[in-house]
C-alpha cells in the first residue's frame, strides 16, 4: 500500500491509499473554493446523559446529485470534482459537510472505488484489504488527535438508509466521547467480568454463538454470526476469532481473511430476498475500544481495552421484500426493539442463499 497525503483547495486533507507503490499523485484541486465553514458543538443530554451533534451547517449539504456530477468520483477534464486526480483505488479525505469538526472531533469520507455503479460486494479481495488498510491507518491516526476518544469506521447502503450520494463511499467519525452504546457494551462487560471472576463477555458470546444454530459463516480467523437478541430483521456480527481491541491489532492472517469472509457475507445480503430485488440497503458498522480511560465503566471491576472486542455489526432495514423496518414507538421512544424476523430464522437464509 503507498499513501498518499494533499490538500484540497478550501485546506481539507485528502488522502490517497494505491495498491500500486509506484504511483504518482501530484494533482492539484482546481476548484474555486472557501475554507470550510462549520458550526458543529457537542450539547450533552442531562437525563440521558448522552451527546447530540448539532450542524446546522449540513441543511446545505449535496443531496442526490446526477451521476455525471458525483464529487466522488474522480476529476474529468472540467468535470472537477472532490478528487483532483483522473483515477483512484482508495480515498479518504475530510468531510466538507462534517457532523463532527474542531474541537468535537472530526469527520471523513472513505471512496472504495472510482466505479460510479460499483458497491462494495463487487470489490475484488485486493480491493477489499485495500480499505481494510485505510480503515486501519486512520484509526490510528485519527487516535492521536487530543480531541478524538473513539474511532468509528462505517458504511451507510442504499437510498433507504438515508444515502445522498449513490457512489461506493462510507464514512469514519472521529468522536470526542465514548458512545453511548459503547459505553453500554464497556459496562456489560465490568459487570459481567464480576460476577463471573474474570470472564470475558466477548468470548463467552462468541463461544455460545459458535456452538449454536446461528452460524452464517466461519473461518479460521473470522466468524459471522446472527445474535441470540438481533435488533434488525436481518443483522449480522462479525467477529475475530481472537479477541483484539481495534483494526490496528489484527494480524496479518486476519487482515489477509477478511476480504474472503466479508465480502461473500455482503453478497449473501444482496440476494437474502431473492433475484430480481433491488440491492439490500444496509448499515456496516465497526465497533472498536476507546482510546480513552476505562474509570466510567469500571463497575468496581477493572476494565481495559484489551477487554473489548473488535467487531463489524452488518444489518439492513428491509424485513421482507418491499417493506421497511420503521422505528417506531416502541423502537424511538423507548429504545425497546421488535424485530419481525426470528434470529435463527434469518441466520438459516443467510446461509441457504448463494453468495457468488
Amino acid at each position: 500500500m503507498k499513501k498518499t497525503s494533499t490538500r484540497l483547495a478550501d485546506g481539507r486533507e485528502l488522502i490517497y491509499y494505491d495498491l500500486r507503490d509506484d504511483t504518482v499523485r501530484d494533482a492539484a484541486d482546481r476548484r474555486p473554493l472557501d475554507r470550510t465553514v462549520t458550526t458543529s458543538e457537542i450539547r450533552r443530554d442531562p437525563l440521558l446523559g448522552d451527546s447530540v451533534a448539532v450542524a446546522s451547517h449540513r441543511q446545505g449539504r449535496t443531496y442526490h446529485p446526477p451521476a455525471d456530477e458525483c464529487p466522488l468520483c474522480p476529476t474529468h477534464g472540467d468535470r472537477l470534482s472532490e478528487i483532483p486526480d483522473s483515477s483512484y483505488d482508495v480515498v479518504v479525505f475530510e468531510n466538507r459537510f462534517p457532523s463532527l469538526a474542531g474541537d468535537s472531533g472530526r469527520c471523513e469520507v472513505v471512496c472504495f472505488t472510482s466505479d460510479h455503479d460499483a458497491s462494495f460486494a463487487d470489490l475484488s479481495e485486493e480491493q477489499a484489504r485495500l480499505v481494510l488498510d485505510a480503515w486501519t491507518d486512520r484509526t490510528s491516526e485519527l487516535s492521536h488527535l487530543p480531541s478524538v476518544e473513539q474511532v468509528f469506521c462505517f458504511e451507510n447502503r442504499g437510498a433507504e438508509i438515508g444515502v445522498t450520494l449513490g457512489h461506493p463511499h462510507g464514512q469514519i467519525y472521529a468522536y470526542p466521547f465514548t458512545t453511548p452504546r459503547t459505553a453500554l457494551m464497556l459496562r456489560s462487560l465490568a459487570a459481567h467480568k464480576e460476577a463471573t471472576g474474570g470472564e470475558n463477555l466477548f468470548d463467552a458470546v462468541l463461544e455460545r454463538e459458535l456452538a449454536g444454530e446461528r452460524v452464517v459463516l466461519e473461518g479460521e480467523h473470522w466468524a459471522a454470526f446472527v445474535p441470540y437478541a438481533a435488533h434488525w430483521p436481518y443483522e449480522v456480527h462479525l467477529y475475530p476469532k481472537r479477541r483484539v481491541p481495534d483494526l490496528l491489532a489484527l494480524d496479518e492472517a486476519a487482515r489477509t481473511e477478511f476480504p474472503q469472509v466479508y465480502l461473500q457475507l455482503l453478497r449473501r445480503f444482496d440476494r437474502i430476498f431473492g433475484e430480481g430485488e433491488p440491492p439490500t440497503p444496509y448499515i456496516a458498522a465497526w465497533h472498536q475500544a476507546p482510546f480513552g480511560s476505562m474509570e466510567e465503566f469500571d463497575g468496581g471491576t477493572a476494565v481495559t481495552r484489551d477487554d473489548f472486542a473488535l467487531h463489524l455489526e452488518l444489518f439492513t432495514i428491509r424485513r421482507t421484500s418491499g417493506k421497511l423496518k420503521f422505528l417506531a414507538g416502541s423502537e424511538s421512544g423507548m429504545n425497546v426493539f421488535i424485530n419481525d424476523v426470528p434470529p435463527e430464522r434469518a441466520a438459516e437464509r443467510l446461509r441457504e442463499v448463494a453468495s457468488s
